[in-house]
């Protein structure tokens, strides 16, 4: 008695396995696509927490040393020079422990972090901008730009 077994997968389960694949595909491609614009638009948006929140510990600092003559304070061991009590345009780096991705840059009195792509080039319409206040018992300015991200 000669019995062949035989294994494997027939024709048909393996053009319903393609088609199944294909459809699968053809949904999630799209999805994860539209992911990397969104992981900029955050990023973008969570540097201007940062700056936000930097410029805030600068002030705080500066008001806790209850000198309101002071052009300077110390934040991690760093001189920060200061502008009507917030960090001026040059200094703003220096409250931030990271923006990797961002490439920064001083625009007369302001701080302009733009968003890099991952080839290193700067992606238009996709920066934030930092601008210390113009007079005392004003606040600064802190704008996200995200059109192009």
């Amino acid at each position: 008695m000669n019995k062949r077994i035989q294994g494997g997968f027939t024709l048909i389960e393996l053009v319903v396995v393609v088609t199944i694949l294909g459809i699968l595909a053809a949904f999630a491609i799209p999805r994860f696509t539209s992911l990397e614009g969104q992981a900029r638009l955050a990023s973008t948006q969570a540097l201007a927490g940062s700056v936000r929140s930097g410029a805030a510990l600068a002030h705080a600092v500066w008001l806790a040393q209850n000198d309101p003559s002071s052009t300077s304070v110390i934040m991690e061991g760093q001189p920060i020079t200061m502008t009507f009590g917030y960090p001026d345009a040059t200094a703003i780096e220096g409250t931030l422990i990271e923006h990797a991705g961002f490439k920064l840059a001083t625009a007369g009195s302001s701080a302009v972090f733009t968003k890099e792509s991952t080839a290193g080039a700067p992606i238009p319409n996709c920066f934030v901008t930092y601008t210390p206040p113009a007079a005392a018992n004003e606040a600064p300015q802190v704008v996200a730009t995200t059109g192009g991200c």
